[in-house]
């Protein structure tokens, strides 16, 4: 698994890398949330042109921005690796690495041919439009195109070709990535999953790696082809990385609890459906003392966990932003986790009360106006959650660095951290990027003595 950890200035400055392997295949759970809690549509529906009706030099293929524009003018350079090969784009290589061995591999554990052509991996591998929605420049092979994320261009390029506005493309049909919630949920029904992309235990059995996924992140290390500039702001309005990161964590517990309520996930017998528990509570030496205590679960040892490292971080976020909702948070996902020790009725129950919980906080976030003194408080509460050990095990290390990643950057985009104070900060997140180096190898200790120093760091 590939180890990236990044920190964006702005949107388009990356520093260090994530963990991500690429858009592998397919998101974690079926989500059948309600038509009316769902807060945006997917971009579907239309004839899809391919990348090349947005490559010509004129118009997103320049090799520079050329600064005629109020966009940049070189984002399919970018997405395509055409300015700088050392920066990989994953969303471009998505449909190559299904011809590698390892995917080969996965595909026949599964049962499958292989990879390239099953719907399974070109779901999320690829912008895997209906055989009668291409046009005749479409390329399956283009893996995640442009369309993707933006939406089948047939209803929205000319419109977006006549220059009349951001506004007006919307209208014609172009997906609002620039908004946090829509853009949560169009990352997610990859790196989490939804109706049409499935993720379970047997595939990932059969070699599919882990999907931790945190927005802001994942923005800026695409790398992002964007940069919020004044014009920028002045045809899709500001962009904040705290309130991105805080609405994709609602819309992460959102999915979550969608996928604990989906019968298709009820146990059967024995079986559980183990794609719903926390990889890291089984998988790990046993031969050696990893268990420790997990306030936010409040299991024993022995116990196999439901993820919740998206649950913590949100409830750190209301905390801050809405108290009451936090407290409803904390003690739903105490029920919760004592509740898979009971039934699944039980463990349904409470993930009803936390899904109604995370969906009443996602306007809320979406829309906050994230203050200086509300971005310093959050970084002072996730540093809080490691030090003081309260989850460390590699799944909430991980949230919990990007988390820090997401407000660190807006810290530094908003002015609020001097040149000086920033190569400290710098320091301290490589000792961070160290101690998470090589998910076999993590230990909770060396983390959490990292964000202690990347604690003593920061200017109260």
């Amino acid at each position: 698994m590939l180890q990236r950890w990044c920190i964006a200035a702005g949107c388009d400055t990356v520093r260090g890398a994530l963990l991500i392997l690429v858009l592998l295949a397919g998101g974690l759970f079926p989500a059948p949330a309600p038509a009316q809690d769902n807060p945006s549509t997917s971009p579907d529906g239309g004839i899809h042109l391919g990348v090349a009706s947005c490559a010509s030099s004129n118009c997103h293929g320049a090799r520079e921005p050329l600064g005629t524009s109020s966009v940049r003018q070189d984002e399919y350079s970018i997405w395509s690796q055409e300015t700088d090969p050392h920066r990989i784009d994953e969303h471009h290589r998505a449909y190559t690495v299904l011809l590698e061995d390892r995917a080969l591999r996965i595909a026949h554990n599964l049962g499958l041919p292989d990879a390239a052509s099953a719907s399974l991996c070109l779901d999320c591998h690829a912008d895997n439009a209906a055989a009668d929605r291409r046009g005749p420049e479409f390329r399956l092979a283009d893996g995640v195109g442009c369309e993707a994320c933006h939406g089948a261009a047939e209803g929205w390029l000319g419109q977006h070709l006549t220059g009349a506005g951001h506004k007006a493309d919307l209208a014609a049909g172009l997906y609002p990535t620039e908004q946090p919630v829509p853009r949560a949920e169009l990352c997610l029904s990859c790196h989490l999953g939804d109706r049409k992309r499935v993720m379970t235990h047997r595939i990932m059995g059969a070699g599919h790696p882990p999907l931790p996924f945190e927005l802001d992140t994942f923005t800026a290390t695409e790398p992002a082809h964007y940069v919020v500039d004044k014009r920028y702001v002045g045809r899709k309005g500001t962009e904040n990385g705290v309130q991105v990161w805080a609405a994709g964590q609602a819309i992460s517990v959102v999915k979550r609890m969608d996928a604990i309520l989906d019968p298709e996930n009820t146990p059967h017998g024995l079986n559980l459906e183990l794609v719903l528990f926390d990889c890291n509570a089984c998988h790990h030496s046993s031969y050696e003392p990893r268990w420790r205590s997990q306030p936010a679960a409040g299991l024993g040892p022995g116990a196999i966990r439901l993820y919740d490292a998206n649950l913590v971080m949100l409830q750190v976020i209301a905390a801050r932003i809405a108290p009451a909702d936090a407290a409803s948070l904390r003690a739903h996902l105490l029920a919760l986790h004592r509740a898979t020790l009971e039934d699944w009725s039980a463990v349904q129950r409470e993930a009803a009360e936390l899904r109604a919980t995370a969906l009443r906080l996602v306007p809320l976030l979406a829309g906050h106006d994230f203050t200086r003194e509300d971005i310093a408080a959050l970084a002072a509460a996730v540093m809080t959650v490691v030090v003081n050990g309260e989850d460390v095990e590699l799944s909430g290390a991980e949230q919990a660095a990007m988390a820090l990643e997401s407000i660190i950057a807006a810290m530094r985009s908003l002015g609020y951290l001097t040149n000086d104070t920033m190569t400290a900060i710098d320091n301290a997140l490589d000792k961070v990027d160290e101690a998470l180096a090589g998910a076999t190898g993590y230990r909770p200790e060396p983390f959490m003595q990292a964000i202690g120093s990347l604690r003593n760091s920061i200017p109260q």
